[in-house]
């Protein structure tokens, strides 16, 4: 890839929440997507080169996601295509190909219906090993993986349940700021531990509740955006990778973010992580939040606990770490959560973020994580250049 900037040149984004009866899914795309050409000062039919959209058809309930997709977006007769993964993936794909310099202009577009599935444990039933693993959780709720895996962080870190709740207190209290979360709670962490176990030692509030909304960006070549912006944030580096299907082959330290984090900081030339001052992780079970936290090298392993539980990610610490409330606040939004990540960060960046805007924020992280039973994630850095 050549050495051309990438930037965000616009968003959009719909309200999240827990049921849009009053809208389908093609009105929420159209909304997210009208406000980000208005943000970005373009016409999709003549400015945009490409088009993604990032779905999996079994949310959707049906198939070949992308051939229903143009005409919400102004895509028709364009370059289209859906990424079956997670929003922060669909950006990965932006950026390469504005990178190739085949392309100027591309949108990415993910977002959530997931009210309206009825079936989402069976769905996510169909997603494991069908031979060894899919019959063990027969009859039971698939998050039963997320207890397991949390024991297992526990128990490999030191990491307390308490410190886990602090995560809950932190997110859904920073979620009060955010005009788009629905899920803001003022809770204690007593509130949270004396709270009832969904698998032990998950709780259920220390799981994101599901969400509808859209999101939608503009990305461009980095000239493009100057010309065009003079608030461009600049796509420094961004890594994915997804780890073995196998539930049991994997450890407790999240290495799809270790990895990914690799690639995108070695793009961004960050050689020193503690200098990010924007951090958004995703926190669908809240002790997953410090497992991503560590993975990033923001703390060391069994650390991530004890700072969250200080204060130092909370919005007058040492780093900002979820100001906008993240999934426990505002919401899992299925593949639209990576983008909602990046999301608070371009607002954060651009100065944008109001009553919880960071003041002086240069550099900011996105990572995402794309749900159990899963070992996929991303990360994207973003800045502010002076």
């Amino acid at each position: 890839m050549n050495n051309r900037d990438v930037a965000v040149l616009g968003v959009g984004y719909t309200n999240f929440n827990s049921v849009t009866p009053e809208v389908n899914w093609k009105e929420l795309m159209f909304e997210a997507a009208q406000k980000a050409y208005q943000d970005a000062g373009i016409d999709p039919r003549t400015d945009v080169d490409s088009f993604i959209t990032c779905a999996e058809d079994f949310w959707e309930g049906f198939s070949i996601f992308d051939e229903f997709t143009p005409d919400q977006l102004g895509a028709a007769l364009r370059p289209m295509h859906t990424v079956s993964g997670d929003g922060l993936q669909g950006l990965a794909n932006a950026y390469m190909q504005i990178k190739t310099g085949l392309f100027d202009i591309v949108v990415v577009e993910a977002h959530s219906k997931i009210s309206e599935l009825l079936t989402y444990e069976d769905v996510v039933q169909l997603s494991f090993d069908p031979i060894y693993e899919a019959p063990l959780s027969k009859g039971v709720h698939p998050y039963y993986v997320g207890g397991l895996e949390m024991r297992e962080y526990l128990e490999a870190t030191g990491t307390t349940e308490e410190q886990c709740a602090a995560v809950v207190v932190q997110n859904k209290r920073n979620a009060f700021c955010n005009p788009l979360a629905e899920f803001e709670a003022q809770l204690e962490v007593d509130d949270v531990m004396n709270s009832r176990y969904a698998f032990d030692p998950l709780k259920a509030l220390e799981i994101a509740p599901r969400a509808d909304g859209a999101i939608v960006f503009v990305i461009a070549g980095g000239e493009i955006a100057r010309s065009l912006t003079d608030r461009p944030v600049y796509v420094e580096g961004i890594g994915w990778c997804s780890e073995s299907p196998w539930i049991g082959s994997r450890s407790s330290d999240a290495a799809y973010v270790k990895r990914a984090a690799q690639m995108a900081y070695r793009q961004a030339g960050i050689e020193n992580p503690q200098l990010i001052d924007i951090v958004e992780v995703d926190d669908q079970f809240a002790f997953k939040a410090l497992q991503h936290l560590e993975a990033l090298g923001l703390a060391r392993p069994g650390e991530a606990g004890y700072l969250m539980a200080e204060g130092a990610f909370g919005p007058q610490g040492q780093r900002a770490v979820n100001p906008s409330g993240g999934s426990l606040g505002c919401g899992h939004l299925m593949e639209a959560s990576g983008l909602a990540r990046a999301l608070e960060g371009v607002l954060q960046l651009r100065g944008e973020a109001g009553p919880r805007q960071v003041e002086d924020a240069l550099v900011g992280v996105a990572q995402s994580w794309r749900g159990l039973p899963h070992g996929t994630g991303a990360v994207a850095i973003f800045s502010r250049r002076e």
